[in-house]
């Protein structure tokens, strides 16, 4: 998309993502918190596990590292052009343009799912009702891993990476009590930490990390 036809005025999630294309990848791959957590989440998945990338984006470094651990993944995005980057970057995976506001899964289809940043560019009631919604996509002892900007805002336009965005968010307390209480999900691991992106358009973002997990039937092994 032609940056000079946004300039100025807010544009979607769709026409962001489609703008930065590999630039994305280039600012955020390295994110070391991110690299932790999918650590964290293939150590504890058999081969074969189900698991949705939500903001899949150009499939790295996300998509990537879980089809080499061996999961069965699936990816969704709004941008035609992450879908298309992730599709030829990751092969292995199977990757969607879907918005995660209308994505159609069964209940208890994943073993995990994966929400990096995808929840950010719309407003708080839609993405505490998508966080309801990945919640329930989750196989019983299944694992939510999601990261956010923490932010008591809603609506707010700012200027991200040189483009005009409208974002929503929550303050760190309402978002770990909106996984345990509007979700049912036993948060196992909480950290906020900065990060400085591979980009000088981008300044150094907070981000919190979460590892939750939906509660598996009694007697079932824990994490």
């Amino acid at each position: 998309m032609d940056h000079d036809a946004t300039k100025g005025r807010p544009v979607s999630a769709a026409e962001l993502f489609d703008g930065l294309g590999i630039d994305y990848e280039r600012a955020f791959v390295r994110l070391p918190a991110q690299l932790a957590a999918i650590e964290w989440l293939t150590a504890r998945l058999g081969a074969g596990a189900r698991v949705l990338d939500v903001g899949s984006g150009t499939g790295r470094p996300v998509a990537d590292l879980l089809v080499r651990a061996g999961c069965e993944v699936t990816g969704i995005d709004v941008s035609g052009e992450m879908v298309a980057l992730a599709s030829e970057q990751v092969p292995g995976a199977r990757f969607e343009r879907c918005d995660v506001r209308v994505f159609d899964a069964p209940d208890g289809g994943f073993d995990a799912v994966c929400a990096f940043f995808p929840l950010m560019m719309m407003s708080r009631a839609e993405a505490a009702a998508c966080l309801k919604r990945m919640a329930g996509w989750l196989a019983p002892g299944g694992f939510l891993v999601t990261a956010t900007v923490p932010a008591d805002v809603e609506d707010v336009e700012i200027v991200w990476m040189e483009r005009t965005v409208r974002v929503s968010s929550f303050s760190v307390a309402e978002y770990l009590r909106l996984q345990r209480e509007d979700c049912g999900l036993d948060v196992l691991h909480h950290e906020v930490s900065l990060f400085d992106p591979d980009d000088d358009r981008a300044a150094p973002e907070e981000h919190l990390f979460t590892y939750a997990r939906r509660p598996a039937p009694a007697g079932a092994a824990k994490a």
